[in-house]
């Protein structure tokens, strides 16, 4: 019968891969796994494991493969209804924290939140806060909902399209990553990005669309001295902080992600006199 270790080696995948996948089929964590490389798997587990094996090598991402992605030191369940979190946005939640003093309850507006991700750790950190979040997509806004449970955090959902939901509402603070590839871009179909909801990725045809409806509208949500935050493609920021200034936005500027890639821009609605 087959043990453990042949298991893993027979997958054609790396080991690091397998092991989680085999993690996931037993419910075991790696000490364990390795500790009983010799002990035999049962059929039941061997095809079990065959079938998430297959997958991964057709190239489904892990995330929608195990159901989890982790975020800001935070587990949060993943479906192929969203994309996968990447480590590029935890720079946005940074921002924005920054921008939230704590022990206060200050309204906080996260735009197109998809998983919820940036919501709840915004949440959990900053329990103060009363933080809002929408989407257009209701398979989102079922996981977005089910993270903020899990993590135990409160945050208010809506379904609309930006602030079409939140009409005469104002926040202190609106943070997105909204969609913003270029649609001809040939990257969209490759690794995990051919998998994730075109919906979330496609910014129109030059990645920008969705940027200019969030900029042209966010003042009339913003009260005085509030920041709009949101994430960018990387070459995007010039156009970005224009957009931002056209609007009339104080204080623009962009920052830039562990690589040095200017990643989010953002900039604030001038204060009271």
């Amino acid at each position: 019968m087959t043990n453990l270790a042949q298991l893993l080696a027979q997958s054609e995948l790396p080991l690091l891969e397998a092991r989680m996948l085999l993690e996931r089929v037993l419910g075991k964590n790696r000490a364990w796994l390795i500790a009983h490389a010799d002990e035999a798997a049962d059929a039941e587990a061997q095809q079990a494991f065959a079938g998430l094996a297959q997958r991964r090598r057709e190239g489904e991402p892990m995330a929608y493969i195990l159901g989890v992605r982790e975020f800001y030191g935070l587990d949060f369940g993943i479906t192929p209804a969203v994309l996968i979190p990447r480590p590029e946005t935890e720079l946005l939640v940074e921002l924005a924290l920054e921008r939230i003093p704590a022990n206060t309850p200050v309204r906080v507006l996260d735009l197109g939140t998809g998983s919820g991700v940036i919501a709840v750790a915004l949440a959990r950190e900053r329990p103060q806060a009363r933080v809002t979040a929408v989407d257009v997509d209701y398979a989102a806004l079922t996981v977005a909902r089910a993270n903020a449970k899990r993590h135990k955090t409160t945050v208010r959902f809506f379904c609309g399209d930006w602030f079409g939901a939140l009409a005469g509402e104002k926040f202190d603070l609106v943070v997105s990553n909204p969609p913003y590839i270029a649609a001809e871009d040939p990257h969209l179909g490759m690794g995990d990005l051919g998998f994730e909801p075109q919906r979330a990725l496609v910014g129109g045809n030059d990645g920008l669309d969705c940027i200019r409806v969030i900029v042209a509208k966010a003042g009339a949500h913003l009260n005085p001295g509030a920041w709009l935050l949101f994430e960018h493609g990387y070459d995007q920021s010039e156009a970005c902080r224009a957009l931002l200034e056209a609007q009339s936005f104080c204080e623009v500027r962009s920052w830039p992600d562990f690589a040095g890639i200017p990643r989010v821009s953002g900039g604030c609605i001038a204060g009271m006199t």
